[in-house]
């Protein structure tokens, strides 16, 4: 059976070992009522980076999963493992290749029955992810559509990740893509920067991911889970 650990979560933050957060905006976000940690970057994520934020994260009691983009840099104690693929890479070591090289040499050391297969559609030209993946991001609603439904129907990966990292993309897309999904949980991450973000973005996917405003504006970052809570409730 596969893991399921994520599939009632509606709000989670994402935090970037590479970058510096302090211990009182650290806890702030932990106690939060958020629903878990993801950590995870596009770049300049280690082993010794990873394995300090965890430290402190793991002073509460939130769940607390790793993005794990390098297997190198696979840190144990996670509750749980998200392995990404590029749906719309140009490039098939982004979908699979370094996938296969890392399996080749780590698949031992891997706790499967916490690991979770992740299908990103990268859809913000300008993000690091877009460049680092070579991804095309400039997709219609209509092929935006046809690649999660690949993810969905014909892989049946279980997390399909919508991601505009840096902007606030458009709801109509993410919408259409979730009435589409047959089985695939729909994350949503990119430019939600404030509580009226959040709750547009919680009503057409399933788990809505909040990153930078974390490092820019903290209490905006708060108030997105208190957001998402009124979602839920209506």
């Amino acid at each position: 059976m596969l893991p399921t650990f994520f599939r009632n979560w509606k709000h989670v933050f994402k935090l970037d070992p590479e970058r510096s957060i302090t211990d009182a905006a650290l806890e702030a976000i932990c106690l939060s009522g958020t629903d878990a940690i993801i950590v995870g970057g596009s770049s300049g994520v280690t082993y010794e980076n990873t394995v300090d934020l965890l430290s402190r994260i793991r002073r509460y009691e939130v769940p607390c999963a790793l993005e794990l983009s390098d297997v190198r840099c696979g840190v144990p104690g996670f509750d749980g493992y998200f392995i990404p693929s590029v749906l719309n890479t140009m490039h098939t070591e982004w979908m699979i290749g370094h996938h296969v090289n890392a399996l080749q040499h780590f698949a031992h050391l891997l706790p499967w029955e916490s690991v979770v297969g992740e299908a990103y559609l990268v859809l913000n030209e300008e993000s690091t992810v877009a460049h680092v993946s070579d991804a095309r991001a400039n997709l219609t609603i209509d092929e935006a559509v046809a690649y999660s439904q690949v993810a969905d129907r014909l892989w049946r990966v279980p997390v399909l990740y919508v991601e505009y990292s840096g902007k606030f993309g458009s709801m109509e897309l993410v919408g259409r893509i979730h009435q589409g999904l047959e089985q695939a949980h729909l994350f949503y991450g990119g430019g939600i920067d404030n509580a009226s973000r959040a709750q547009e973005a919680a009503t057409v996917s399933d788990t809505i991911v909040v990153g930078n405003i974390i490092y820019d504006n903290l209490d905006a970052a708060l108030a997105t889970v208190a957001a998402v809570s009124l979602v839920i409730k209506e």
